[in-house]
């Protein structure tokens, strides 16, 4: 993992959840462009940013880092509605994700 990795991922999960470069560095209090000098390669955020950038993101640094996720935002979102879940409810839940896995096989 290097510094092209997370321009790469930054600019890969900006564009999943369709928000230009412009907007994404407007929202986050910076420059119009903030984000294109990172998807360039002129810089890279600060660790302070870099957090900024996940929670604008939807996502936490650990689904930042989780390349075998395609959508990080949407399985972030998914776990935290597990956790609110019945003992059941999450069971049911379980056997729905892995018949729908068995079936995408």
């Amino acid at each position: 993992m290097d510094e092209e990795y997370i321009r790469e991922r930054i600019s890969m999960l900006r564009t999943k959840k369709n928000v230009s470069e412009y907007k994404m560095s407007l929202d986050l209090g910076h420059s119009k462009s903030y984000i294109q000098s990172i998807s360039s390669g002129r810089s890279l955020p600060s660790m302070s940013e870099f957090l900024s950038i996940c929670e604008y993101l939807g996502i936490t640094p650990k689904d930042f880092f989780d390349d075998n996720a395609e959508e990080p935002y949407l399985t972030h979102e998914l776990t935290n509605e597990a956790k609110n879940l019945q003992r059941n409810d999450m069971e049911l839940l379980i056997s729905i994700a892995r018949r729908l896995n068995n079936h995408n096989k």
